[in-house]
C-alpha cells in the first residue's frame, strides 16, 4: 500500500485550484478550505470579508510515488500569479494571497527551493508567502467540486477553463 501526504496551498480562488489539482495522477483527493488565519471555524462569508487572516486554500492528499510534492509546488508556481500580492486575477483581497503550508521541514526545505526557482522565472518579486501548516477548516459543501458541478457558469467558463486549457497544452505529463 502506497504512503499518502498531505500539501495545503493558497492561489487566489480555491475552485480555481482544486480543478486543477484534481486533474494531476498521484493525487487523490482536493478538499477546498480556509488556512492562515486565526478564526476558528470561519464561514465563506467571514474569510471573504478579509478580517480573519484565512486565505482560500486547498488540501491536497496525494502518493508521493506517483507525483512528488516537488511536483505539486511546480504546478502551483506554474498555474497562478505568486508575484501580485492579495489578488488573482479580478479577485482581490488578502484571502486571495498566495501562501505555501507546510507540514514538515522536508516540505519547508522544498518550498524554499521552489520559491527561489520561481522567483528566478519572474521579473517581479515573488510574494508567495511560507508558513508552517497550523490547521485547515473545510469550505462549505457548495465549495467543493464546483467547477465540476458548475462548469457552465460565468466564472468557470472566463477564469477556471483557461487555466484547465494551460494545463492540459502543458503539463500532460501529469495529467490523470
Amino acid at each position: 500500500m502506497n504512503n499518502r501526504e498531505v500539501a495545503t496551498f493558497a492561489g487566489g480562488c480555491f475552485w480555481c485550484s482544486e480543478a486543477i489539482f484534481k486533474n494531476i495522477k498521484g493525487v487523490e483527493k482536493v478538499v477546498s478550505g480556509y488556512s492562515g488565519g486565526t478564526m476558528s471555524t470561519p464561514s465563506y462569508e467571514e474569510v471573504s470579508i478579509g478580517n480573519t487572516g484565512h486565505a482560500e486554500a486547498i488540501q491536497i492528499t496525494f502518493v508521493p510515488s506517483v507525483v512528488s510534492y516537488k511536483d505539486l509546488l511546480y504546478i502551483f508556481f506554474k498555474t497562478h500569479d505568486p508575484t501580485t500580492a492579495n489578488k488573482q486575477g479580478n479577485d482581490v483581497g488578502p484571502q486571495y494571497r498566495s501562501m505555501i503550508f507546510y507540514h514538515n521541514e522536508e516540505q519547508k526545505r522544498q518550498a524554499q527551493d521552489a520559491l527561489k526557482e520561481a522567483q528566478k522565472e519572474q521579473q517581479s518579486p515573488v510574494v508567495t508567502e511560507l508558513a508552517p501548516y497550523k490547521g485547515f477548516y473545510e469550505a462549505e459543501g457548495y465549495h467543493q467540486d464546483y467547477y465540476a458541478k458548475n462548469p457552465d457558469k460565468a466564472y468557470c467558463k472566463l477564469v477556471i477553463d483557461p487555466k484547465i486549457q494551460k494545463l492540459k497544452k502543458s503539463f500532460k505529463e501529469y495529467l490523470k
